[in-house]
């Protein structure tokens, strides 16, 4: 996918809105919004919007990137962190948790009862998760806990919306059942028009289906469909450059529009992996066809841990069920 002459634009109007802030361990900070902040560098990107009721972040980045993150939300603002929202429950989106949330502050810190003040969630921020997160996150069957207890999920859902109304705007949690994998969300923050949509976009790459974990073909697209339908494009003065901004889990800030062209890229692959299974095609002939073709160069790699070809095995093994019943 080219950018377009608008998205390179609106991409220099917002590094040109970079507040002037010291980097440490590279990271990057961005201002958005009056009111909202990204954070690159630090895993997957970051998002926080700041007000009077304290500050709510989007996912927290790696474990190693976390004292960095606090301290570049502090230079922004001496609110206390108030929520901490994750996406998923990958590493680069979570392994900061801990340490974030203990850096705030709860919310509920009214007369509610001896010790609430201080005892509440250990009087550190609250984590809202989809409830996929904190079954992943806390092991269950036996199996060793991969992060400790203070960095789990205290708050979780499993309708298809969540909401709260904070810092002067309403903020929606929105699930994505077997997308990227089945505890995938996205977060809209409607004031600041601006959504986070964690590992469900990722502009460096094709998208990563954690098959294992729940993630779909058909969850994947409905997902970014979703992303489409919540933002807004800068429409009809589109000399503006305005509109709903999308945080990708990975990679440049979007809008809309580079949103449908995921989409459709996505969309695209898809249907041609699922005519050649129809063929009867196994995978390996399915990916000697290439049905990746004219995306590869943008999206596609051939090393590491994402490859052309272990989308095109994910695609396969998602879409296997709803072809055979429809062949037959």
């Amino acid at each position: 996918m080219l950018l377009s002459s608008g998205a390179f634009a609106m991409a220099a109007s917002l590094l040109l809105s970079v507040s002037a802030f010291p980097a440490q361990q590279d990271l990057e900070v961005l201002q958005l919004r009056p009111n909202f902040y990204m954070i690159a560098g630090a895993g997957g990107n970051i998002g926080f919007q700041v007000g009077a009721d304290g500050v709510v972040v989007v996912d927290a980045g790696s474990a190693a990137s976390a004292d960095a993150v606090v301290a570049a939300i502090r230079k922004v603002t001496t609110q206390p962190i108030r929520y901490l929202i994750d996406t998923s429950a990958d590493p680069d989106h979570v392994g900061g948790n801990l340490k974030i949330a203990k850096a705030g502050q709860t919310l509920f810190t009214g007369n509610g009862g001896a010790g609430l003040a201080t005892n509440f969630l250990g009087g550190g921020a609250s984590i809202l998760s989809a409830e996929q997160v904190l079954t992943r996150m806390s092991a269950p069957n036996g199996k060793p806990y991969p992060y400790p207890v203070d960095a789990w999920p205290t708050e979780t859902f499993n309708q298809p919306r969540k909401y709260m109304y904070l810092n002067g705007e309403g903020i929606e949690v929105f699930h994505e059942p077997a997308a990227h994998t089945d505890g995938d969300a996205i977060v809209f923050f409607r004031r600041s028009d601006v959504v986070v949509a964690g590992d469900v976009f990722d502009t460096r790459r094709f998208p990563v289906i954690d098959v294992a974990e729940g993630g779909t073909i058909q969850g994947e697209i409905a997902a970014l469909q979703k992303l489409v339908d919540t933002a807004i494009p800068s429409v009809p003065i589109v000399s503006r450059e305005e509109g709903t901004l999308i945080v990708p889990g990975h990679g440049r800030i979007c809008d809309q529009l580079d949103v449908v062209d995921y989409r459709d890229m996505v969309t695209i692959i898809r249907d041609r992996v699922r005519d050649l299974m129809k063929q009867g095609l196994t995978l390996e002939q399915v990916k000697a066809a290439s049905p990746a073709r004219g995306y590869t160069r943008r999206y596609g790699s051939d090393t590491g841990a994402w490859t052309t070809n272990d989308f095109v095995k994910a695609i396969y093994e998602t879409m296997g069920r709803s072809v055979s019943e429809k062949v037959q």
